[in-house]
């Protein structure tokens, strides 16, 4: 399909790629957006390649924005040329990056997932922030962990503000959705899985405890914590030390302390 250009904030694909900023488009759309050269490139290389791509006009040229472009022609995709303003719209920003792209959602069940792909993985029960959840993905990206599982009423994964914290690894890590209820019978439907979560609540010392892979790190929601059911079903409660006043870490923070604790213990 050849390059088009679409310079009217009024032509119908530009109104569809506005509408993926909004949750209730891209739940019935099932595709949404992502921005920038070096995010794209991350999905490209991890075999996500966008249905529809958006450039800038008069961008500066890049190898990486024409092996992009090449990627969505071989695969069929659209790509559209169009004016920063437009762009703008589009993403949201003031000072868009040149190119952004609409991505057909993936499978995010159980059943997509690899449990034996990694040794570490991160689990978030009723994760509010799209930013933190974005953060856990990045996390997970630099620990090696298998991916991200969001349980019950999470943030969007998929939302514009979740993928940019993601800095790419909303392509790198695998990523599932599921209820606790489901959730706790696939974790020991295999032996030897063991949960962790970050509790205040009869904990050891988060340094030393006794970790083993593969190793499902659990934190719960920002404000609420972790249900006193959920972390009873846990096989080991850690804890951080807290010297300040706060009494708790940020959850995607703990997430990533806790994460490297758990990967320096079962290298």
């Amino acid at each position: 399909m050849p390059r088009r250009s679409i310079t009217s904030f009024s032509n119908p694909a530009i109104k569809a790629l506005r509408s993926l900023r909004e949750k209730k488009h891209r739940q019935r759309e099932r595709r949404f957006l992502a921005e920038g050269l070096r995010l794209l490139t991350d999905a490209r290389e991890s075999g996500r390649v966008p249905e529809t791509l958006v450039m800038a006009e008069r961008r500066d040229p890049h190898p990486l924005l024409d092996a992009l472009e090449r990627a969505v022609e071989e695969t069929g995709g659209e790509v559209i040329e169009t004016t920063p303003a437009i762009l703008s719209k589009i993403t949201g920003k003031d000072n868009p990056q040149g190119v952004a792209g609409a991505f057909v959602e993936w499978d995010t069940g159980l059943d997509a997932i690899d449990r034996k792909a990694a040794p570490i993985w991160l689990v978030a029960q009723a994760l509010r922030d799209p930013g933190n959840l974005g953060t856990m993905l990045r996390t997970g990206d630099a620990v090696g962990a298998g991916g991200l599982i969001l349980i019950d009423d999470c943030a969007d994964p998929f939302g514009v503000e979740a993928v940019r914290a993601s800095m790419g690894a909303i392509f790198t890590q695998q990523l599932a959705r599921t209820r606790w209820k489901d959730f706790v019978p696939w974790l020991r439907a295999h032996e030897g899985a063991q949960l962790v979560a970050a509790s205040l609540r009869d904990a050891v010392p988060y340094r030393g405890a006794p970790y083993a892979a593969p190793c499902f790190v659990l934190v719960g929601n920002e404000s609420q914590g972790l249900p006193q059911a959920y972390e009873d079903a846990c096989d080991l409660r850690v804890t951080m030390p807290m010297k300040g006043r706060a009494d708790s870490l940020n959850a995607a923070v703990a997430a990533a302390v806790l994460a490297y604790e758990v990967l320096a213990s079962i290298e």
